[in-house]
């Protein structure tokens, strides 16, 4: 397996909503990167993402004038898998999330590339095992979960296959580290892996509140806003237990969890908006009505936020 001192340069397959966020992230730790797009038109339209991003990033003294020119340099636009994979030694990858298609991509890719070569996907919840079940060397798979927006959220879950060897994890891990990501090694693969685990356990009982009549959405909104989810970016659920005394949180738990949302299927209230193709910001009505004002007042405050916790991560500093 390639050692992280010998990872030169990075095939970065597909240059959508993720892809252009983690040729960023590599190419501004000093990687080349060949990024993959299917056609010229991709590549434009992730060159014209990344030049509004380093200009955002430059205005919030993330990024020089002089790093950004560097940056832009190591980015290559490639529209064929082949000249995605020259002289690669880590492959990471964002394409659809869809089985059969990155398993199709990776099948390729294992004619260009020796099994010493790292091969990453960034999947949001396929199981590392099923999209490594038709490769010849799946020792070398592994799933590196970064978050939306990758270059401002610093996690990536780093999750092993059951054929996954554990000098794959830990090159990945550290390579990851070595980008200025917050690198988390998972022990094993479960569906939706540990961040969408939890970020669905609360939107389930968060919908599970209005459906019952219990607060209206933006009442519970407001509720995990303004404690814990101030609470949350300095103490996680399981150190936020302990500081708080096992002793209370498990009498609560004892009573408490009975009542909460165990439903094993979608859920009605979200079913409900989708049936009737009120899907949410995209469509300018889900639980909330969009006004074109609101949405881009919530995602500049957001992103300025999450810019404010990069820097403070940077600094090594908490709030």
């Amino acid at each position: 397996m390639k050692q992280l001192k010998d990872i030169k340069t990075i095939c970065n397959l597909g240059c959508g909503t993720m892809g252009f966020g983690t040729a960023i992230a590599f190419a501004k730790s000093g990687y080349e990167v060949n990024m993959f797009g299917r056609k010229d038109a991709s590549i434009e339209r992730a060159m014209k993402n990344i030049h509004l991003t380093l200009e955002n990033m430059k205005a919030n003294d993330l990024l020089t004038a002089e790093e950004e020119k560097g940056l832009l340099s190591r980015i290559h636009g490639v529209t064929t898998l082949k000249d995605a994979a020259a002289n690669a030694d880590f492959v990471i990858e964002s394409v659809a999330e869809d089985m059969k298609v990155k398993q199709a991509v990776y099948s390729e890719m294992e004619e260009y590339l020796g099994e010493d070569i790292i091969f990453a996907t960034d999947s949001s919840g396929l199981l590392p095992s099923e999209v490594a079940a038709i490769l010849k060397h799946p020792q070398r798979f592994v799933v590196a979960h970064f978050w939306n927006p990758p270059h401002l959220i610093p996690l990536v879950e780093v999750v092993p296959g059951k054929d996954t060897s554990q000098e794959t994890v830990d090159i990945t891990w550290k390579l990851m580290e070595k980008i200025g990501k917050k690198p988390v090694a998972l022990l094993k693969e479960a569906p939706g892996f540990v961040g969408n685990r939890l970020q669905f356990a609360l939107l389930r009982e968060a919908l599970h509140c209005v459906q019952e009549g219990i607060a209206t959405a933006e009442a519970v909104d407001a509720i995990c806003k303004y404690s814990i989810g101030r609470r949350l970016g300095v103490t996680g659920p399981i150190e936020t237990a302990d500081l708080g005394g096992l002793d209370i949180f498990y009498n609560i738990s004892a009573y408490l969890n009975a009542d909460l949302a165990d439903d094993k299927t979608g859920s009605a209230v979200m079913k409900k908006c989708v049936d009737e193709g009120n899907l949410g910001a995209k469509t300018g009505t889900g639980l909330y009505q969009w006004k074109p004002e609101d949405l881009a007042n919530i995602k500049r405050t957001r992103e300025e936020i999450l810019i404010e916790w990069l820097k403070k991560d940077e600094a090594g500093q908490k709030f």
